[in-house]
């Protein structure tokens, strides 16, 4: 199937919605009536003892291939396995940005068409997702930066996608907190994707969940993946903390546990788990219209609904499955917010997380059969994993369904680290704390 012909939405009537159609005369006679009418968003299915497809991980990656397997390919006889409740996983602790403003042209054909995804999407998941494509704006501060960001702007738009050029003053005028000749990196200008933005992180893997059981998907929740099932080369299903469930397929999108559940299958996958931190400030009226990227030092930082500054930086650098992170690293991002915006120092952060994220040996992530027939793995997303959350679900059905991977995505194969193919978008080599 081509690409573009994909993205178009399409609608199933395979089961019906638990919830019923979300609509504005539904709220309107919702709200006139008690509020009497709603009910569960998905149905809370308990799991059978075999399906076709079953996919391991009820996060954003997980829920959108079910999803697409069957409103795309018909595949309904799909189970979405989680270890706890939809959204508390990775899928609801990132800083929410959208954005395809990548170097490699394959990756930005792959990420631009996620993007077309994310602004459909609320249409055709008939939920709000709280799609705000505010742009994405990435700033420079050195010539050399200047030359490598004009490169990859240049590159993008000969591709056909957005990117625009940003002088001193244009980013002072978009963003007037910005400290232009700070002591440490002056700002010598930058680019804006207006494309980019944010997402309601939950909104989007509820949204999902409401969709995919809608057509005829079990979303198996507190069902937690203890083994997995092998005769031969062959998986044939999985040991479940709610008895064994039979399959023919298995996918693993599992975030940044998927050397640990590739492991339960013999795979070692060339991937490191690290802790991703991210902040949010107290509430503050309106300062910050763009999602903003400090080039000097990682960071990045959008304003929420509510009010507050989401930020984050760089990865703790240490292996772990922990979800709370260090102070050395929450100190360094804020290190670099007072430095860009001083007028932030007086802001107190209310809450801080951390999300376990797989780290791939060359930064790009993995969609994928691989050596164990049946076993295919979506993860490695590094950085990249929220934005890439349709593309990367609309890829693996693709892959699931036909049994080849999807053009989009076939460059992300897991066989490129045996042959020496990597994919090493920042130019930084193989080494997972470099990226």
């Amino acid at each position: 199937m081509h690409p573009e012909s994909e993205s178009q939405p399409q609608t199933t009537d395979a089961a019906p919605s638990s919830s019923g159609r979300f609509s504005g005369w539904r709220l309107l006679v919702e709200g006139l009536t008690g509020q009497r009418g709603w009910s569960r968003a998905w149905a809370k299915a308990a799991p059978r003892p075999r399906y076709r497809v079953v996919i391991v991980g009820g996060g954003g990656h997980g829920l959108a291939s079910a999803y697409y397997l069957a409103s795309r390919y018909g595949i309904t006889d799909v189970a979405v396995l989680e270890q706890g409740p939809i959204g508390l996983g990775n899928v609801g602790r990132n800083t929410t940005i959208i954005r395809s403003n990548y170097f490699r042209a394959d990756n930005i054909r792959f990420y631009d068409y996620s993007l077309k995804l994310w602004e459909g999407l609320e249409q055709e998941l008939n939920f709000n997702a709280m799609v705000s494509q505010r742009g994405t704006l990435n700033l420079f501060h050195t010539e050399a930066q200047r030359d490598l960001f004009t490169r990859r702007a240049n590159l993008m738009r000969l591709l056909g996608v957005d990117a625009q050029s940003v002088s001193r003053e244009s980013v002072k005028a978009l963003v007037p907190l910005v400290d232009l000749d700070n002591g440490r990196y002056p700002v010598l200008g930058g680019f804006l994707q207006r494309r980019g933005g944010t997402v309601r992180h939950d909104a989007v893997a509820w949204g999902y969940a409401r969709a995919a059981a809608r057509a005829g998907v079990d979303i198996v929740e507190h069902c937690e993946v203890t083994g997995i099932r092998r005769e031969g080369s062959r998986v044939i299903g999985v040991e479940t903390t709610r008895g064994p469930i039979a399959a023919d397929t298995i996918c693993l999108a599992v975030a940044g546990h998927s050397s640990r559940l590739a492991a339960m299958a013999g795979l070692r996958l060339p991937i490191e788990s690290h802790v991703l931190q991210a902040f949010v400030t107290e509430s503050i009226k309106p300062v910050l219209d763009v999602v903003m990227t400090y080039g000097a030092g990682h960071f990045y930082v959008s304003q929420s609904n509510k009010g507050g500054l989401v930020y984050g930086g760089g990865i703790d650098g240490y292996n772990t499955y922990g979800q709370r992170g260090t102070l050395p690293m929450a100190e360094e991002v804020a290190a670099a917010a007072v430095t860009l915006m001083p007028g932030l120092a007086r802001l107190k952060v209310l809450r801080q997380w951390g999300g376990v994220m797989d780290m791939s040996m060359d930064g790009s992530p993995i969609i994928s059969k691989t050596a164990v027939q049946g076993l295919i793995l979506n993860g490695g997303w590094c950085y990249g994993g929220f934005k890439a959350i349709p593309a990367g679900g609309m890829t693996t059905a693709h892959l699931i369904a036909r049994g080849e991977p999807h053009p989009l995505a076939a460059h992300f194969n897991l066989e490129r680290f045996a042959a020496g193919r990597t994919i090493d978008e920042r130019g930084a080599g193989p080494f997972p704390f470099a990226h």
